[in-house]
């Protein structure tokens, strides 16, 4: 039989236990209501309970675990009441059942379609607003008006101090070669530089 939210609970010994049956059903989930029904015909010394849960699922673990159960030395015999089912009633029903059939058929999928969506969803949004064309122009932009920052030639790069003597040194060679460089452009070259010959002097005699 289909699961319900009301329960009928025989065999209660009839020693005006309601609120102690009514506290171990609501182990179960939350009890509406419970009330004995004096009109159903039951064993003699024992009664039997009406319980209505406000969840079919909290009203089907109960009846499972609860079903032939030992309640003040009594089995407690436990059946679902389709008859005090109303409309809502069996359209929750239906629509539970329905959401544990697909949960069934594709745990996976899912799962993990829910996880892509929360993760991939927001960069997907984001990236797609901009052509590669906008990006290149913005990369264009941020390049060309990137600041240009000069490091100090005294600065130590490095927490050793031997490293940062061997750099010092290296620096120096370097500005060695650099001004000896600048020197030999600067001095004029024989092959720049024409030849000045003195101009001979003809003395001789012109008949």
């Amino acid at each position: 039989m289909n699961p319900q939210r009301y329960l009928i609970v025989r065999n209660v010994p009839a020693l005006g236990c309601g609120d102690d049956l009514m506290r171990l059903f609501m182990t179960y989930g939350e009890v509406e209501e419970c009330k004995p029904m004096d009109a159903e015909d039951c064993a003699e010394f024992t009664d039997v309970y009406w319980i209505k849960f406000r969840l079919i699922t909290n009203a089907r673990f109960a009846k499972r675990k609860l079903d032939e159960s030992t309640f003040l030395g009594n089995r407690l015999q436990i059946s679902y009441a389709p008859e005090y089912e109303s409309v809502s009633d069996t359209k929750d029903k239906l629509e539970t059942r329905r959401k544990e059939v697909l949960a069934r058929l594709n745990p996976q999928k899912a799962k993990s379609t829910s996880q892509v969506t929360k993760l991939a969803g927001p960069a997907l949004t984001q990236t797609d607003n901009f052509s590669p064309q906008r990006r290149e122009m913005e990369y264009q932009f941020h390049r060309g008006n990137a600041p240009v920052t000069r490091v100090s030639s005294d600065q130590e790069y490095f927490a050793s101090s031997s490293m940062n003597q061997t750099v010092k040194t290296v620096r120096e060679k370097l500005n060695k070669i650099e001004e000896s460089g600048n020197q030999k452009r600067l001095q004029p070259s024989s092959q720049t530089q024409p030849d000045l010959k003195r101009t001979r002097v003809d003395n001789r005699r012109r008949i």
